[in-house]
């Protein structure tokens, strides 16, 4: 379905015995954009991108990829279906080459069964590649994937992701522990994705971070949707309030003569 959107997930529930993760969470997300998912700790975003990932099957409610509904078993049929998580923790192996990171399991090979061998020089190659595509220099693709910055080894999982197929792109904190300059690589890393017509869904806590990039905003509170605005709709301390429960704050703040 051409006009579907990349992602539909229609009240989505999730729970883990007699606790409710997830109570009826809605959100779209379409080709060339980039939908920022915020929230507080526990307001069931790990859930959701989990879930959304293959690694939970929901309890109820409907999940569609492009307009058909879906019902996945594991990541790799997440995978399969052109979804990609990239997890704060990137899922990489710090001692070894960034080749070998970006081609983690899916290494090109040459000659024949059953003599067939891993094909150094075209996956060198192909990592320089693509990491020069997004204005990162890999002068040495043998160097471990552990010397580069934070930042760019955000950019190495983002740019895997988007060379074997994805087609939607889960990126979780991508910018939480980087600082001002390697924040804004992935930030325009992240835009550049976009441009190519790939769905991305940023989860992050800061919101000035979601506001660069974002087209629109879906805010979680407790496991259910608060709501989703387009960026023309909402201003940043509004967005702010509505992650950090502004009357609450607001409340707090009267009670102790405005020091809040």
């Amino acid at each position: 379905m051409p006009d579907a959107p990349l992602i539909e997930v229609r009240d989505i529930v999730k729970t883990f015995g007699s606790v409710i993760a997830l109570n009826g969470v809605s959100m779209t997300v379409r080709r060339g954009e980039v939908l920022c998912l915020l929230g507080d700790n526990g307001a069931g975003k790990s859930t959701l991108i989990k879930t959304l990932a293959g690694v939970h099957r929901p309890t109820g409610g409907e999940y569609l990829v492009d307009g058909k509904p879906v019902a996945f078993r594991s990541p790799r049929d997440a995978l399969d279906a052109g979804i990609a998580t990239v997890y704060q923790d990137l899922a990489m192996i710090p001692l070894m080459s960034v080749t070998r990171n970006f081609f983690m399991g899916r290494e090109p090979t040459r000659g024949i069964w059953p003599i067939r061998r891993v094909d150094f020089a075209s996956a060198h190659r192909i990592t320089r590649e693509e990491m020069a595509r997004i204005g990162i220099d890999v002068r040495d693709p043998h160097q471990a994937v552990g010397t580069l910055s934070g930042g760019e080894r955000q950019c190495v999982a983002i740019a895997r992701a988007v060379y074997f197929g994805a087609q939607v792109l889960i990126l979780d904190e991508p910018t939480s522990a980087l600082g001002v300059a390697q924040t804004s690589m992935v930030l325009k890393y992240i835009h550049l994705v976009r441009s190519r017509g790939l769905g991305v869904i940023f989860i992050t806590h800061n919101v000035r971070h979601a506001h660069v990039v974002g087209d629109r905003f879906t805010v979680l509170n407790r496991g259910r949707t608060l709501g989703t605005y387009e960026k023309s709709d909402i201003a940043i301390e509004e967005l702010q309030n509505l992650m950090a429960g502004g009357k609450e704050l607001a409340e707090l703040s009267g009670a102790l003569g405005g020091t809040v």
